[in-house]
């Protein structure tokens, strides 16, 4: 038997900090659809995706064959030095499926991280203002604005001090916070909370933005309610702060649709992605109204890589590959049957064993699977789940 895995994990250990966390002692040789052969040659179905970043399955062949072709033409020479095309063929991609009203531009980065920070330098430089607004439970990466948005106190531990001029606000968690109240009505009583705080925390004319991520990925996945992101919206509108929607998690398919926001019909003012969006290529965007990404002043964003040759390339041939194989429809797809499958766990609650614990499943945009351990997700002895409830937000 090889033990080429425990082999690598303990080189691991030598050489790589600590802190840089694993979620199981596993090991990756190649990849291929759905399924990681590990360095003993064992197959593993991937649960994980990278993080979110291969909706499309691993290694698909046009984007393997694109990578290919671009590097043997040209690797680098920054965005910032010279055009080339597949920069701008990528943007017109992206603006094509994710328009921002009437005039799009697109700012590509090399990471989700990457993108929100750009983010808030356009709103500020935009609007004036230097006050963010963040919510509870929120992850936007690990550079020091994006931890600083960042809820979690467990990813900044002594990273400290942080970004001034960030607020923190609840998210509308309407599946742990309802209380009884419908959606609507507990939409309501969040914007006037909002509205409430502009009183006693901060000003809204002090507010350049509102980050928020539509269905919150590391915090729990947690989807934000139909009325409380157009209610959002408007007011932003009203304020003249912009809205900056997080969509590196729930993009690409995740939700059944290209971004999360367009179940809920409305257009963001900035947005930022990556993940998914190069299938596993260090590649992400700041895309928004032009007239927002035109009031940066010269050299205020930018770098030496984003928008690499190789990454375009990759990113590119990832989004006519989705189109290609409808990865919104097998997004819903998915979605259909693991939500049919939860309905008759639900419907046959009367003969489920009492001593077994509660199973959450929520869903707001229509396909989005949330949270399989918000309280209580436990094998049995014999290693099988057991199910006492089964509650299904609206």
């Amino acid at each position: 038997m090889m033990h080429h895995s425990k082999d690598l994990l303990k080189r691991r250990k030598q050489f790589v900090p600590d802190a840089i966390g694993i979620f199981n002692p596993s090991t990756a040789a190649s990849a291929i659809g759905s399924l990681i052969i590990d360095a003993d040659g064992r197959e593993m179905i991937d649960f994980a995706g990278g993080i979110g970043v291969v909706n499309a399955g691993h290694c698909p062949p046009p984007v393997v064959e694109a990578i290919a072709r671009q590097a043997a033409t040209l690797i680098h020479c920054s965005f910032n030095v010279a055009t080339y095309d597949g920069y701008m063929q990528l943007a017109e991609k992206l603006v094509s499926l994710l328009p921002h009203g009437d005039h799009t531009k697109v700012m590509l980065t090399n990471s989700g991280a990457e993108s929100v920070e750009n983010a808030i330098k356009i709103a500020r430089q935009a609007t004036g203002r230097p006050a963010i607004i963040a919510y509870n439970n929120a992850f936007h990466g690990r550079t020091m604005m994006a931890m600083t948005l960042t809820s979690k106190v467990g990813y900044k531990l002594g990273c400290g001090p942080f970004a001034p001029e960030v607020y923190r606000i609840p998210f509308p968690d309407y599946y742990r916070y309802g209380k009884g109240a419908g959606p609507d009505e507990f939409s309501e009583d969040h914007l006037r909370e909002l509205e409430d705080f502009f009183q006693v925390q901060v000003p809204a004319q002090q507010v350049a933005a509102i980050i928020i991520e539509p269905v919150q990925g590391e915090g729990g996945f947690n989807v934000a309610p139909h009325k409380y992101l157009k209610g959002l919206r408007q007011l932003c509108d009203k304020y003249g702060i912009l809205l900056i929607l997080d969509e590196v998690q729930s993009g690409f398919g995740r939700t059944g649709k290209w971004a999360a926001y367009q179940h809920y019909d409305i257009i963001p003012d900035l947005s930022v992605w990556a993940k998914s969006m190069g299938s596993g290529m260090p590649i992400g965007a700041v895309m928004g109204k032009a007239a927002i990404m035109d009031a940066c002043k010269p050299s205020t964003i930018g770098g030496t890589y984003p928008g690499n040759p190789v990454c375009c390339a990759a990113s590119l041939a990832t989004l006519n590959y989705m189109e290609q194989i409808d990865i919104n429809a097998l997004g819903r797809q998915v979605g259909d049957i693991v939500r049919h499958r939860f309905e008759l766990f639900q419907q046959a609650e009367a003969i489920l064993l009492d001593q077994a614990p509660v199973i959450p499943l929520v869903f707001g945009a229509r396909n989005y699977l949330i949270d399989p351990a918000v309280k209580g997700w436990e094998p049995a002895p014999i290693g099988i789940y057991q199910y006492k409830k089964v509650y299904l937000a609206p």
